[in-house]
């Protein structure tokens, strides 16, 4: 039977009361909401947490709302909210795509978005997802008794497997994502069975101008190693180039070139450099047909 360390327990009600908990508890402590991550790899002593601050209560970190040109996602929400709201689909179809193929309605149900980030796993979709719309972070802290707040773009935030630029006594408490009229999104993905984890996996957000050339445009990916889960040269490539068939299938050989995935019980590596170009063809051609106001 598999049981974590032994561990100190509070439940916060508030962020300033996390804040202090985290304080006083020191860099060993943790955070959890739907810990369908950490508690397993607690199980197997992969994580030692001294204490960890039950978050589910912390009512002002769930919600979904337009502010300041913006979508801003509180770190609470749960991945099913995420899914089914109309104001996230309103503006960015891509993460009703990704939600879709996260896990299963039970980790869907308990699961945060806060949580996903932060577990900074090379295979997550969200991330991927947060990514190709050029998403930053709202991180809190407290110094002294004063709280103090930083806002970090996505591209910033993982620094490698697992790992990211939250310090110890911060707490990540919001997403934001630029709302930029006229686009379209998508996210797509190739997995071993329902709800697994991504044998690689696309996302991508486009919009063009009147003559159908690339104004802006962002490409995530997951599990084929890309670096802060981005691929920024095929990105850099479309910019300026019609929106066709032929720029897309340049842009996923760009893709699979960059990217760094490793063999393992999913794939190999050339196995999964081809679904990196080819998922993010698919990506953009259905992000593209949605800017055109065409479901694809």
């Amino acid at each position: 039977m598999q049981v974590p360390a032994a561990f100190e327990y509070a439940k916060a009600t508030t962020v300033s009361q996390t804040l202090e908990l985290l304080s006083q508890w020191g860099e060993d402590a943790r955070v959890i909401a739907g810990g369908h991550s950490l508690i397993p790899m607690m199980k197997l002593r992969l994580a030692r947490p001294t204490a960890l601050i039950d978050i589910n209560d912390v009512s002002e970190l769930s919600y979904i709302r337009v502010e300041g040109g913006e979508l801003r996602i509180g770190a609470l929400t749960r991945h099913a909210e995420l899914l089914d709201s109309a104001l996230v689909e309103e503006h960015y179809r891509i993460f009703r795509d990704a939600e879709r193929v996260i896990a299963d309605p039970i980790v869907r149900n308990r699961g945060t978005v806060g949580g996903s980030l932060c577990q900074a796993d090379p295979a997550e979709d969200l991330s991927a997802a947060f990514a190709a719309v050029d998403a930053s972070v709202v991180i809190q802290g407290a110094q002294n008794g004063v709280q103090r707040s930083r806002t970090v773009k996505l591209t910033e935030f993982h620094v490698g497997p697992y790992e990211t630029v939250v310090e110890a006594g911060e707490l990540l408490t919001e997403v934001r994502v630029p709302i930029r009229p006229g686009g379209g999104s998508a996210y797509t993905k190739v997995e071993r069975r329902v709800g697994d984890w991504a044998v690689a996996a696309a996302g991508a957000a486009i919009w063009t101008d009147a003559a159908g050339t690339v104004s802006n445009v962002g490409i995530g990916l997951a599990a084929v190693g890309a670096e802060h889960f981005r691929a920024a040269e095929a990105e850099a490539y479309l910019v300026g180039k019609p929106a066709t068939e032929e720029s897309f299938a340049e842009a996923g050989r760009i893709a699979a070139e960059h990217s760094n995935p490793v063999a393992d019980q999913r794939g190999p590596v050339d196995y999964k450099r081809h679904l990196a170009g080819e998922l993010t063809v698919r990506a953009l051609r259905a992000a593209a047909a949605r800017a055109r106001g065409q479901e694809a």
